[in-house]
């Protein structure tokens, strides 16, 4: 698979060509990070990778569930993965290194999703502008001189991209759909 199918393909896509053995998850993995590794320099939407935890846990077993071995990201907002930085954007936490995962981080897992990172948000998610001091902000895709949105401007522009066919949003004032409004993608913001 090369990125251009790779980035053709929505996450259900993804799923159902791994489950019929046409690609194997490793080899989706591989695609992900390299396009991780050539569009992000230039937007800065992942801030903590997990390339080789992720290469390892496929390693370790086959994923299942609806989304199984589909490479995904965290919005770096109170996402907490075991081992991983947990900073929700702020210096105050750059060392907080939880032991544990939580239960979103499992249930997202649980339905076969392989965490390779964490992408960008504004200090405790409380902007509407993806430009947190620790990290730097993150530029818009289409134009990376321009704002991506906030607070999951991250996750919109990581999509946006083409880096995954899906990522991990909050949204309590506007945090989904306008970055997505920004970066040319739908933001749903489920009910509560």
């Amino acid at each position: 698979m090369n990125f251009e199918e790779y980035s053709a393909c929505d996450a259900v896509e993804l799923a159902r060509l791994i489950a019929r053995r046409e690609i194997s998850a490793p080899e989706v993995l591989d695609v992900a990070i390299e396009a991780i590794e050539r569009l992000n320099p230039q937007i800065n939407a992942v801030v903590t990778r997990s390339f080789e935890q992720a290469r390892s846990r496929l390693k370790q077993t086959t994923p299942t569930g609806p989304l199984a071995g589909v490479p995904y990201l965290l919005k770096d907002l109170n996402t907490n993965v075991a081992g991983l930085p947990s900073t929700n954007g702020s210096r105050l936490l750059e060392t907080n290194v939880p032991a544990h995962s939580s239960t979103l981080v499992q249930r997202l897992t649980d339905a076969g999703l392989i965490v390779v990172g964490k992408t960008n948000t504004p200090e405790f998610g409380l902007n509407v502008c993806t430009s947190p001091a620790l990290f730097g902000p993150t530029g818009n895709p289409m134009d990376p001189t321009r704002s991506a949105g906030g607070s999951s401007g991250g996750s919109a522009a990581a999509v946006a991209s083409g880096m995954l066919p899906a990522a991990h949003a909050t949204d309590s004032a506007g945090s989904i759909r306008i970055p997505a409004s920004h970066c040319g993608l739908f933001g749903l913001k489920p009910t509560r």
